[in-house]
């Protein structure tokens, strides 16, 4: 491999920058309409299994596991693309949602909004 294949910012080569917990951050959109679905947190073994089965899984920090999303909902996320950013310490997978996102039964976890320091449901 040459140098510049190897350069984490332009580069071919995927070179994940996990933090001190040896997680990375993902954030998930719906495929269709590109509605922010959901962020989460990935360590290396989700990232893998995310590229091989083409569902996404995550890593619970409040569990201290690795999760398939939708493992006992079934709303699983069928993964559509991944892409990652410039430096390579966030990743963005686009998806098509089996039923909500949210563990609440919202489409998306991001269903309020902040308006003078109070959440307001968005319709």
């Amino acid at each position: 491999m040459t140098d510049r294949e190897n350069d984490p910012e332009t580069g071919s080569r995927l070179q994940p920058k996990y933090d001190s917990n040896g997680l990375i951050a993902a954030v998930v959109s719906d495929d269709s309409s590109g509605e922010l679905l959901m962020l989460a947190y990935m360590n290396a073994e989700a990232l893998q299994r995310t590229q091989d089965s083409g569902v996404a899984h995550f890593y619970s920090r409040s569990r201290q596991r690795l999760w398939k999303k939708g493992e006992t909902s079934g709303n699983i996320l069928t993964v559509t693309e991944m892409r990652i950013d410039c430096d390579q310490d966030a990743v963005w997978i686009k998806a098509v949602p089996a039923g909500p996102a949210c563990h609440t039964g919202q489409n998306s976890c991001f269903y309020r909004k902040i308006i003078s320091g109070k959440l307001e449901l968005i319709e």
